[in-house]
């Protein structure tokens, strides 16, 4: 009831913002203002809804609340920006003015604001629109990676790495399919699901990852949890559903993976943020193994290398940051972590953060196109 209560409260501040900015400031009246008034209101109402869609809501007659819902939460994102960057100029002009020793009338720089304001909404629509479809399909990433002590037998091996799909609100067991034939297509040796696969409860959303029953790999499909799987449902309860599609669940352990007279270590924890009982522990899953031996850790956050990296991890897969998924946002995820997108080096650990193959709430990605990434190991 809380939640609820303070999203309803951030729902009309945002639509008063909007309001103030994009109907009285340009100075629309009459038909023009309430039908924008009105298209505000109901939209915001359906992203609302959109929040509900997987736990609350069933996705199989409520999807398409969630997919308009979410996609307007993005166009909400750029309007934002953009009504602030106006009003930020606007403060800035008139200071200047002031310092000038000049006073700024009412109808000082009002057309300058009418037509920045129509830019806002024309750039922040087009964004939304190039976003959709950007999101639409994952593109395959070709990577490669040098792992000390490689066994001869796992030189050349191929890892699918897919994270962050988040189906359930405004994705269904389509995306997931095309998913998996993309997968399949690449005719993996390995595939690694770092968690994020949903948005909802199991009742609701598990059918949606059927398809993933259907990824094939002569070495396995393994998968960690990622922070959404505890969101609506109980984390525990997802693993085991993943288990029925012939997903193994690593958590919190270690298995060795043999290929010819070669055997590695592959771990996985799970999520930083889990609650109890499910948090990470970094001791049962890569305390004790043989030293000379690989591992490959799979974590679903970037900054959970920081503990990997105490146990002489080679190399830690993750996803997690979406790389902002809608960009400028790519710049805060950098705030929080240590690799936004790509390779990077955490403490002497190889890390490669996946873009994911999905989006969280809006399915939309703007300047950081969706991924599954295929990695090849190298001696």
């Amino acid at each position: 009831m809380i939640r609820l209560l303070i999203t309803g409260v951030a729902a009309l501040l945002v639509i008063f913002w909007l309001h103030r900015r994009l109907v009285r400031l340009p100075g629309l009246t009459g038909r023009w203002a309430v039908a924008a008034d009105a298209a505000l209101v109901v939209l915001a109402a359906t992203t609302l809804g959109a929040f509900f869609v997987g736990g609350v809501l069933d996705p199989s007659w409520a999807r398409p609340l969630g997919f308009v819902g979410f996609t307007w939460a993005a166009c909400i994102y750029y309007l934002m920006v953009g009504t602030l960057l106006i009003a930020l100029v606007r403060l800035a002009a008139r200071g200047i003015a002031r310092l000038r020793g000049r006073e700024s009338g009412p109808g000082i720089g009002h057309r300058a604001t009418v037509v920045a304001t129509a830019a806002v909404v024309a750039v922040s629509l087009g964004a939304v629109g190039y976003g959709l479809f950007e999101a639409s399909s994952p593109r395959v990433v070709e990577e490669s990676v040098a792992v000390t002590n490689l066994p001869d037998d796992f030189d050349g091996v191929r890892i699918a790495l897919v994270t962050d799909i988040h189906a359930g609100p405004a994705r269904g067991a389509g995306f997931v399919r095309k998913v998996v034939d993309k997968v399949n297509a690449e005719r993996p040796d390995l595939v690694i699901l770092g968690g994020d696969l949903t948005d909802g409860t199991v009742a609701y959303v598990g059918p949606d990852l059927e398809p993933l029953r259907d990824l094939t790999a002569p070495l396995g499909v393994y998968a960690t949890s990622g922070n959404h799987e505890y969101y609506v449902d109980d984390g525990g309860s997802w693993l085991d559903f993943w288990e029925t599609l012939g997903i193994k669940t690593l958590r919190n352990e270690r298995v060795e993976i043999t290929r010819g007279g070669g055997v590695i270590d592959l771990a996985g924890v799970h999520d930083k943020t889990a609650p109890e009982p499910y948090e990470p522990d970094y001791e049962k899953a890569l305390g004790g193994r043989t030293p000379e031996r690989p591992v490959l850790f799979v974590a679903h956050q970037p900054s959970q290398a920081f503990q990997a990296a105490e146990y002489d991890v080679d190399v830690q897969f993750s996803g997690h940051t979406h790389d902002g998924q809608l960009w400028p946002n790519t710049y805060l995820v950098a705030l929080q972590s240590p690799v936004t997108a790509g390779w990077g080096d955490v403490n002497g650990v190889q890390v490669y953060v996946t873009r994911g193959a999905g989006a969280w709430g809006p399915p939309v990605r703007v300047l950081a196109p969706p991924e599954i990434t295929m990695i090849t190991l190298r001696k």
